[in-house]
């Protein structure tokens, strides 16, 4: 696993398409059972290097209902962006996830944690990869059909505050989803 990590935390291959550079952001240890597989770092984590140290992660704690410290045990939790580097910024909000890294990294990451018992899928890129066909038409959808895809694939929103209005729009997220997510949690990093 650290041969593999650091072989990721070198990867150069989309480097003309990153207006900062490459900074490939990632977490995880042959132990990890969960995995937390998000979209790619923002401009405060490309400068920091720490996975979702930015207001997204801490509601994403929330949501878990966990501590920094447990967060940041990658024996207990893996992180892995869709893509490893800040893509750069869109109209509104960042780039998607670069392409490459998905392909390039997920499986054999995949490989090397035999102990993976929970994916949480966070936002649509995560989902469509790793949902392929089953993956609903929209987000939303797919959220709402959670229970399909249990007990290996959880999918949430992204927890950025910008989704607030979805958060709104969606109170059956935070009643049904969220105890859900709190108790697989719970169980599994005990």
């Amino acid at each position: 696993m650290k041969s593999l990590l650091k072989d990721i935390r070198q990867c150069t291959i989309c480097t003309a398409h990153l207006p900062l550079g490459p900074r490939p952001i990632v977490s995880a240890h042959a132990e990890s059972k969960i995995i937390i597989i998000g979209q790619a770092p923002g401009l405060k984590v490309h400068k920091i290097g720490i996975p979702w140290d930015d207001p997204s992660g801490k509601q994403l704690r929330k949501w878990l209902n966990i501590t920094d410290d447990v967060f940041y045990d990658e024996s207990k939790l893996a992180l892995v962006p869709m893509g490893f580097c800040y893509p750069g910024k869109g109209k509104s909000g960042d780039l998607p996830p670069r392409p490459e890294c998905a392909p390039q990294w997920h499986q054999k990451l995949l490989e090397k944690m035999p102990n993976v018992e929970l994916i949480i899928l966070i936002g649509m890129y995560s989902q469509k990869y790793y949902l392929k066909g089953k993956a609903k038409r929209t987000l939303t959808e797919t959220v709402a059909n959670y229970k399909e895809y249990l007990p290996r694939f959880l999918p949430l929103p992204h927890p950025s505050p910008r989704n607030r209005f979805w958060l709104t729009k969606n109170p059956w997220f935070e009643k049904e989803v969220i105890p859900v997510l709190q108790e697989k949690v719970g169980t599994l990093i005990g």
